[in-house]
């Protein structure tokens, strides 16, 4: 039975829901493409530019994941109300009414009006017309932050449990260009390899790039709190994050699904289909070598 919170996410996975034998060890996650924007936030931004701090549509890209045998999380908040892919402790000073109860350490993202709470959501456009208590800000955290990461961290707990590895893809899109100029199709960020093994980072690219597809790997963007909270590949835990250019399935300005979204959509099934193909035989792969060195040991179990 999937795991659904009113207002704070969506879960489900093949795995905790009686389908054992259709699971596969991968869990997809998109924490920034939610739209249920709690009564109060009292945004004083307009809403259309509020929305386009949104990673919309994600979640609908990558929702064929369960049909693969793929766990897939979903925030249903907007990151513009609290920020998963931000460490609860990256507050920015500049948005609180008092003093913040406990240290804080630096933070160049909160200092820009990035932090887990943001004061902006253009460079000079604020959220707020008023600075917000401590309190507002903790119940934010308590309430939606850490149910958020505790739900990942329990669905990647039980693939790991099963299978003694987990493969993670946390799912997130990137404005068409910067500056004027045009962004790759795809980024991909394993934080220079220390987020998950390098094969799978170059398994994702090299399906993508056979896609027709122009992929970039860490630049701009290598990854934030998520994969570094759950992303251990010496462990067998390996967590990738990807960037979808959102010119390739929406008008931006609109943030409307464009005509390229239903081929876009076909190919990340594709892509869905590649990674858990991979993780299935990157398991029974281990499991033959391991078989192999039982053979060289002469070791053989009770019968």
């Amino acid at each position: 039975m999937a795991l659904v919170i009113p207002g704070v996410l969506a879960a489900e996975h093949p795995l905790t829901e009686g389908e054992a034998e259709n699971a596969a060890p991968v869990v997809f996650d998109s924490p920034h493409s939610g739209t249920h924007y709690p009564e109060d936030f009292a945004y004083a931004a307009p809403l259309s530019i509020l929305r386009r701090a949104e990673d919309a549509f994600v979640d609908e890209l990558f929702a064929a994941a369960p049909q693969h045998g793929a766990g897939l999380l979903r925030a249903l908040f907007p990151r513009s109300y609290v920020d998963p892919n931000r460490h609860e402790h990256e507050i920015d000073p500049k948005l609180l009414a008092e003093p913040w109860p406990h240290d804080l350490p630096l933070s160049p993202r909160a200092d820009r009006g990035l932090g887990v709470v943001r004061r902006l959501v253009r460079a000079t456009v604020p959220v707020y017309d008023r600075p917000l208590t401590v309190d507002e800000i903790l119940s934010r955290i308590d309430s939606y932050h850490r149910p958020y990461h505790l739900a990942l961290k329990e669905m990647l707990d039980a693939t790991y449990a099963h299978f003694g590895a987990a493969w993670h893809v946390n799912c997130h899109s990137m404005k068409g260009a910067n500056r004027g100029k045009q962004r790759a199709d795809f980024v991909l960020g394993d934080r220079d390899g220390t987020s998950c093994d390098g094969e799978f980072t170059a398994l994702v690219a090299d399906t993508l790039q056979g896609l027709g597809y122009h992929v970039g790997v860490n630049s701009p963007f290598k990854g934030a709190e998520i994969i570094i909270r759950h992303g251990a590949p010496a462990q067998k835990r390996h967590s990738l994050q990807i960037e979808v250019n959102r010119a390739l399935y929406m008008d931006e300005e609109r943030i409307e699904r464009s005509p390229g979204f239903s081929n876009l959509k076909r190919d990340i099934d594709g892509l869905i289909a590649a990674v858990t193909d991979y993780s299935r035989q990157n398991l029974r792969d281990e499991a033959t070598a391991s078989m192999s060195q039982v053979d060289r040991s002469g070791f053989r179990p009770a019968e």
